[in-house]
């Protein structure tokens, strides 16, 4: 490892250097110093502290949060070594390290700057589950989750090697992988919900009346996020789930049977007196269609049902069996009238 002399600084060197003060003695201080940059440790931070603007050169002459102006300097130094004739082989000698030691700090700056921008500006993944469609995943941390239709996930691998965390637009079934020193969190457009290791079930349609989280296994807790600011933490048992209300802005804690939740992405529906207003809006994700109704009346009838293997068409007899409805196709739409 090269070393300078006792009582020289490599902060007063650099800076002495970029801004082209170097006496011939500091100028020899410099060669040694850039000749194995890479070996002294105290170098890339003080050319890190320049160009982060923690601490501007000299006399603030040149912005440290502005690299292509020091790096301009650093170029036009060169050439005007190279215009200049020296006087001796050993200015020629001078010069030449001199020249080399600007093309290193480049490299140095360009590398801690890559670095910098890779920890600013993580890289998202996002899995999308398009209309009709149920997707499965395995997570970075071999948590499985699979996503029901019209819904979105994203993460970074940073992330889940951390705290892991992910971001929810729409619902999805997640057997999270146990980690008691990492907590899993999954970020929705509400409310968060924090795991160490459970089966769960988070539906969070930016567009629906009503999110609900339902636990299957182990135990998760709903905090607030920074769109809504619940009064208290809550925490769900097997069984229960938690429903917030978007529009009256209520939460209920209520129990349960898990499977009537989470069935779906087993391709299973399963409604209990559900209205069809919602109904309509279940059966436009799952297979990729647009319903119309002719009278908003028919929005208030409810439906009792199972809907395992069924076409949209098979679904939609079914409901004319049952209510007094009737379809029809128009182009792409499923128009629904009265009887």
């Amino acid at each position: 490892m090269t070393r300078m002399k006792e009582g020289h600084d490599i902060r007063s060197i650099t800076e002495k250097y970029i801004k082209g003060n170097c006496t011939p003695e500091e100028l020899e201080e410099a060669m040694i110093l850039f000749a194995d940059p890479w070996h002294n440790p105290e170098l890339r931070p003080t050319l890190f502290e320049f160009w982060t603007n923690e601490e501007k050169i000299g006399t603030g002459e040149i912005p440290a949060e502005d690299l292509s102006i020091l790096l301009d300097k650093l170029h036009h130094r060169i050439n005007l070594e190279q215009d200049q004739k020296p006087k001796s082989r050993m200015m020629k000698l001078i010069f030449t390290v001199t020249k080399i030691a600007a093309i290193l700090i480049i490299g140095l700056l360009l590398g801690l700057s890559v670095q910098y921008f890779k920890k600013t500006e993580p890289e998202y993944f996002t899995s999308i589950a398009p209309k009709g469609s149920v997707s499965q995943m395995v997570l970075p941390d071999s948590s499985i989750v699979y996503l029901n239709a019209g819904s979105q996930l994203k993460y970074t691998v940073e992330s889940l090697k951390g705290k892991r965390e992910v971001f929810l637009d729409g619902e999805a079934w997640f057997d999270v992988t146990k980690n008691e020193k990492k907590t899993f969190v999954v970020h929705t457009p509400f409310y968060d919900v924090n795991v160490l290791g459970t089966q769960f079930n988070v539906k969070a349609y930016k567009n629906d009346a009503e999110i609900a989280t339902t636990l299957e296994q182990g135990s998760v807790q709903i905090t607030s996020s920074d769109n809504l600011k619940l009064a208290q933490t809550a925490i769900l048992q097997p069984g229960e789930q938690l429903v917030y209300n978007t529009q009256k802005k209520t939460i209920k804690v209520r129990e349960v049977e898990p499977r009537m939740f989470t069935a779906w992405k087993d391709n299973k529906l399963i409604f209990i007196n559900m209205n069809l207003k919602e109904l309509f809006v279940v059966l436009e994700r799952k297979y990729g269609v647009d319903i119309q109704v002719t009278n908003n009346l028919i929005l208030n009838y409810h439906y009792d049902g199972t809907i395992k293997n069924e076409t949209i068409l098979e679904v939609l007899d079914l409901l004319k069996e049952t209510l007094p409805v009737k379809y029809k196709i128009e182009g792409q739409t499923i128009l629904i009238t009265k009887k």
